[in-house]
């Protein structure tokens, strides 16, 4: 054997796949698929049951089967009389949710996205006492709290008001600990040295530079608080008690009691509610819609590597 021959690569045997190898991991694959089948179904079920409902009038809701339309179509009947029902309120009620929403999870996001890059960036003493307590708080049910925070804004004279509902929705462990994690592999601290070297000051570093790489965090913080705030029932049920400050949740929980109760109740409302709970999802869709760019462009810079 000549050196030019010893010096070049040898060509590695080609490994054929074995076919009981690859059935097995054909069999695996239509289960998985199956499985992911039946998750989408037991997902999408009851917005299709929403959907098909929400056409049918009152009688046509009980004299129909319940995932196929009646013969009569009153949607547009619906979203009107649900628009117009007792003066209008459901606008109201709407309007309200996207008060709490806006504030509240736009809120939530920006402060989690300031702590968790201050924590992840900054070293200070008691950084793993508030790790902990952080997680300790990822832990506590919402509605444990619900009594407490009542008190706490009763004594302030905050309850029934719209601050009753979006302070203590700016409050939110998890997404603090998301952005932690986020900002601490996301953000290089040799891009933060830079930007102080050429003179730029904390906040414009955040803003300018910090931020820019955050935003698939910030949005998944945002996303997470906005479906929390928007069917958020418990505490604003406790904090406020004027019908004008309700938010979709409690106000069509209200109409649904009229509907099954007693007392004046009438069936005539349960077409109103499902309309309205039809209405009340399509600003989430559209909004995931919207962001959801700002996760596949983070995945795609997330996959390069520098």
């Amino acid at each position: 054997m000549t050196a030019v021959e010893t010096a070049l690569p040898r060509a590695r045997p080609v490994q054929r796949p074995v076919a009981g190898r690859r059935g097995g991991r054909h069999k695996r694959s239509v289960v998985l698929t199956v499985m992911l089948l039946g998750l989408l179904a037991y997902f999408l079920l009851p917005l299709v049951w929403l959907l098909i409902n929400s056409t049918k009038s009152t009688t046509g809701l009980f004299e129909s089967f319940g995932l196929w339309f009646a013969s009569d179509f009153h949607l547009f009947e619906n979203v009107r009389e649900t628009l117009t029902y007792q003066g209008g309120i459901y606008g109201r009620w709407f309007l309200n949710t996207v008060l709490y929403a806006v504030a509240g999870a736009g809120g939530a996001a920006l402060l989690a996205a300031l702590g968790g890059y201050g924590v992840a960036k900054f070293d200070f003493p008691g950084r793993r006492l508030l790790l902990a307590g952080v997680l300790g708080a990822v832990m506590v049910p919402a509605t444990a709290l619900a009594i407490p925070t009542y008190l706490l804004l009763s004594s302030v004279g905050l309850v029934d008001t719209p601050f009753a509902v979006i302070i203590p929705s700016l409050a939110s462990p998890f997404g603090l600990y998301l952005m932690w994690i986020y900002a601490a592999a996301a953000v290089p601290d040799e891009l933060l040295e830079a930007a102080r070297i050429d003179g730029a000051g904390e906040l414009r570093i955040f803003w300018s530079v910090a931020m820019r790489l955050l935003a698939p965090g910030f949005v998944t913080v945002l996303l997470f608080q906005l479906v929390h705030v928007w069917n958020n029932y418990f505490l604003p049920l406790i904090v406020l008690n004027n019908p004008a400050w309700y938010p979709l949740t409690v106000g069509l929980k209200q109409w649904n009691e009229q509907a099954y109760g007693g007392g004046g109740g009438s069936v005539a409302v349960l077409n109103l509610v499902i309309t309205g709970s039809l209405l009340a999802i399509i600003p989430l869709i559209a909004m995931f819609l919207v962001l959801q760019r700002y996760w596949q462009s983070g995945l795609a810079v997330g996959g390069v590597k520098q």
